[in-house]
Formats: structure tokens, sequence, C-alpha cells
């Protein structure tokens, strides 16, 4: 049995890749993951990523449709660890901060926001409407993380790898699971 299961869910915004380096992270740290993909993230997959559909799918310990409302983790009974919903989509995030609990993403998004499970939005879009950022700041009140696709550049990255790495290391941060995917900052400071 995994240490922790995680729901990871996948929308329809560019930056599918890192929603998958994310699963990937997930799994090699002894996490059950618990996968959501949209139909508009299978179609960015084909479009964008260094993945195949093929490949993507032999990633997630368990994986759902996103009108799969009929599935274990659609209830609040259902024991889970926390999520994170990356790449978020601006329509995702409205759903969420709304309580429309429409889709699979949305109602297991809320199950934890009710729970007061950790709840990670991983946003893409760039730049954000004020109804967005309006959403994104509700979302933060009621306790879910903002956390940008914006890596940060202080550990000098050499490869596309590394900024996928920066983001999964701060999303396994969110989640309280030691790892080094990144190099931290206090590492760059004492290493000049």
């Amino acid at each position: 049995m995994k240490s922790k299961k995680i729901i990871v869910a996948l929308t329809g915004a560019s930056g599918i890749d890192y929603g998958i380096e994310a699963i990937r992270a997930l799994s090699s740290h002894d996490v059950e993951t618990h996968v959501i993909i949209s139909k508009w993230a299978k179609q960015v997959i084909e479009k964008e990523s260094f993945n195949t559909l093929d490949d993507f799918q032999k990633l997630p310990d368990y994986m759902y449709k996103e009108n799969d409302m009929s599935a274990a983790i659609s209830s609040s009974s259902t024991i889970l660890d926390g999520m994170v919903v990356i790449p978020a989509t601006v329509k995702t995030v409205s759903n969420i901060a709304t309580a429309n609990t429409g889709n699979l993403i949305s109602r297991a998004a809320d199950n934890m926001l009710k729970m007061k499970k950790p709840l990670i939005i991983g946003i893409r879009e760039t730049p954000l409407s004020p109804g967005c950022l309006h959403n994104l700041n509700q979302l933060s009140l009621y306790g879910a993380i903002v956390l940008p696709l914006s890596p940060g550049f202080y550990h000098r990255p050499k490869s596309i790898q590394d900024l996928f790495d920066f983001i999964s290391g701060k999303i396994l941060d969110c989640f309280n699971i030691p790892n080094d995917k990144y190099t931290r900052w206090n590492s760059v400071i004492q290493s000049e």
C-alpha cells in the first residue's frame, strides 16, 4: 500500500507536460495517483506533449474521465491526501471557485476544500483577466494553493526538464513530500 493517495487533474490548458511530469514525480515518491483527464487534455497531449497518449496512460495507478461522476473519488468519503489541477484552465478555476461541481474535476476539488485537504491549482494562463484573478483569490481564501506554472531560474536550468522538475518539486513540497527535484535557494547562495 502506498503512503499517500493524490488526485491529479489534467485540463485542456497548454503546458500539459507539467501535469504529466507531476504524475511521474508523485509516482516516484510512493504516491498512489488518481488521474482525471478531460477530453481537451487528451487533445493537448496529442498536439503539444513530448509524451504520446499511450505512454501517458501507463503512468497513473487509476485514471478517470472528467464525466465519471460514479468514480469513488467523487465522494468525500473516499480517503485521499490531496489534489493538484495541472494545468488548470480558467474555466476549471471558475468552476471550482463557484462550487460548480458538474464534472469529476470540480467535484473532487470541491471535496478537497470541504475536507480541508491540500488543493493545488497549477494555473498556466497568461495574462490573467480580472475575473480569473478574482477566482484565484477566492480559491486562495478557501484554502487552495495557487501555484502558477512559472518556474524559477535561480537554479540555472539547462533544459526544459529542469523547468518541469522545478514545478514538480514545488508540488511535492506542497504535499510535504521530501524531494531533491530542484536546487533550493539556500543551496544556490551557499555555492556562490
